[in-house]
């Protein structure tokens, strides 16, 4: 799904960014802009994808969004 609708806006690489970046905004620039978080369990850990903006213009965000990191 994510291929397909990447590859009509002319956008093919970001097919894998697509599950994350859900704004139009962010799917039409080819960059994230707000943070977006992605949760699953293993038997073994809990782990939590964090998608954050590195477009300097969205530097607030990817402060916000690094912070809820627990590493």
């Amino acid at each position: 799904k994510f291929e397909k609708e990447a590859a009509e806006l002319g956008k093919g690489s970001f097919k894998y960014a697509w599950v994350l970046d859900k704004l139009k905004a962010e799917r039409e620039r080819g960059i994230t802009i707000d943070i977006a978080l992605w949760k699953f369990e293993t038997p073994k850990y809990m782990v939590t994808v964090i998608d954050a903006p590195g477009h300097r213009d969205f530097i607030k965000n990817m402060i916000t969004g690094t912070s809820q990191a627990d590493c």
